[in-house]
């Protein structure tokens, strides 16, 4: 990862939904206490759709919404400069992801200092899967244009329900029966699978990571689409009929293909790309339209440095859930003794993660304030 004193000028309706993105990522995954969450702050155990559940795609969508900034040099490169940058950029991306998981290297069991075998440790994760998203993307946008692009989008997601159906008809879309999880079974060991569910499934696995890259191809082509030179209102217009026509077809799916995060279904596909459209024009007719903008400086701190934070977020928290504290950790006794006494269970819990998010605002207020913009 490199320090960069410059960043190009992006829309910033797509940087505000970027940083609220990775603000509501912090909230739902840092509670003050796993049992007790609200229900919009969990993922649907299975078939079904939360507020949480958006919150992945979208940093996909992001991801793809970037790439849209990047387009002439990037399709301008050789072809060989093109593979070398791209693989070289989703390793560090894939490395990073499997290093958080194996951070830190060691647990205590009955008082004693226990390393963990590297070879123990879960493979796939979120970071690991926006590598991947990434790479496929990337070969996709370099090779076609944005017609083809589509084509290849509707195929994906198409191929993707016959092949989950076709692989075991009648059972095709549960927990033991669905073809991800098959797949992922076959090629890796199940303990470096995802445990909790029950049963090892990765909801991050291989053949999901293809209906999972359409988010970010829909977050390409609407950062294309927002760059064009036609006014806001007429493209707040014709995003309000995509996202429409997008949220209701996934509706629609739902009845024989249901919305899904853990196999990441192509009706789940069709509904955050149409949510998030939805989010944009909300966003377009307040910053662009009403030029109404100093609030929007909270979220776009977290957009410029959105990967970075993430990482940063991930282990702050778990060293400071190490860290012994008054018969605790450090940051269970703050919970303990700072907010549960303030606040009923729940409410407490979400304090706690508001707060650890506003944390990580200060540390992004801070890098802005310098200038510091940190890539891979």
């Amino acid at each position: 990862m490199e320090n960069s004193k410059h960043v190009s000028q992006r829309n910033l309706p797509l940087d505000v939904l970027r940083g609220m993105t990775v603000a509501l990522m912090i909230v739902v995954n840092n509670p003050g206490s796993w049992s007790d969450i609200y229900a919009p702050f969990r993922h649907a155990e299975w078939h079904g759709f939360t507020l949480t559940d958006l919150v992945f795609p979208t940093f996909l969508f992001a991801v793809g919404n970037s790439m849209s900034f990047t387009r002439k040099t990037f399709r301008a490169a050789r072809t060989a400069v093109f593979y070398k940058k791209v693989l070289k950029r989703s390793a560090i991306i894939f490395l990073i992801g499997f290093l958080l998981l194996y951070f830190p290297s060691f647990k205590i069991e009955d008082g004693k200092l226990v390393f963990i075998n590297i070879l123990d440790v879960r493979l796939w994760g979120v970071l690991q899967r926006i590598a991947v998203c990434y790479l496929l993307a990337s070969i996709a946008i370099y090779y076609l244009n944005k017609r083809w692009l589509v084509i290849l989008s509707l195929l994906t997601l198409v191929g993707y329900w016959a092949v989950l159906y076709l692989a075991n008809p009648n059972d095709p879309y549960s927990l033991p029966g669905n073809l991800v999880r098959t797949i992922d079974i076959k090629i890796f060991n199940p303990k470096n699978l995802y445990q909790g569910f029950g049963m090892p499934f990765e909801p991050e696995g291989l053949l999901s990571t293809l209906p999972a890259t359409v988010n970010v191809l829909a977050g390409y082509l609407t950062g294309l689409f927002m760059q064009t030179s036609g006014s806001k209102k007429i493209q707040a217009i014709k995003m309000t009929i995509i996202g429409v026509i997008l949220s209701l077809t996934a509706i629609l799916w739902n009845t024989v293909f249901p919305i899904n995060k853990p196999i990441w279904t192509s009706s789940y596909v069709l509904l955050t790309v149409g949510l998030d459209l939805l989010i944009l024009v909300v966003l377009v007719v307040l910053i662009e339209l009403a030029n109404l903008r100093k609030w929007t400086y909270f979220f776009a701190v977290f957009g410029k440095n959105p990967l970075f934070i993430y990482i940063v977020s991930w282990i702050v928290l778990k060293v400071l859930y190490l860290i012994p504290f008054g018969g605790f950790s450090v940051a269970s006794s703050v919970y303990r003794r700072v907010f549960l006494p303030a606040l009923d269970a729940k409410n407490a819990s979400l304090a706690f993660a508001v707060s650890y998010m506003l944390l990580m605002w200060v540390i992004c207020w801070a890098m802005d304030k310098r200038k510091i913009y940190v890539k891979v």
